[in-house]
């Protein structure tokens, strides 16, 4: 079993420590404590609590092929006479939007909106992170 401690969850969540024991003392997140009294959340468990929470944000009501939606802030827009780049802050994800300077304006972008990424892409490179904290599972 692959198991993530409370900090190592949320640095993965891209929430404090403190969030992620209250979703474990609430009953939200499922957790056990390994042999030295740490709480531990099950891999397995943290994906499927992972994937409910981002149903519960990414609900829309238009119809798109687009899975991948990341809410987050504005945090620069720069402007030329056609295009515009847009920085978003999504967690601890930024993003770097190029488009259209009309389409930023129809859009109403500026530092410090609230916007959605929505990402979809024939080509991801995935690469593997250094292992997580890991226990055996029966002990």
């Amino acid at each position: 079993m692959t198991g993530f401690r409370i900090g190592e969850a949320a640095e993965l969540l891209g929430v404090s420590a403190d969030t992620v024991r209250r979703w474990v003392d609430a009953g939200r997140l499922p957790a056990t404590r390994d042999e030295q009294g740490h709480r531990v959340i099950d891999g397995v468990e943290l994906a499927g609590f992972v994937r409910d929470q981002a149903g519960e944000a990414n609900g829309r009501s238009e119809e798109s092929s687009a899975r991948n939606r990341l809410r987050g802030i504005v945090t620069a827009v720069a402007k030329d006479t056609v295009m515009a780049q847009v920085d978003i802050q999504a967690g601890p994800f930024r993003i770097v939007s190029l488009m259209s300077r009309e389409a930023v304006e129809e859009l109403g972008l500026r530092v410090g909106s609230v916007a959605v990424a929505v990402i979809k892409s024939t080509t991801v490179v995935v690469e593997r992170s250094a292992p997580a904290h890991r226990t055996r599972a029966g002990g």
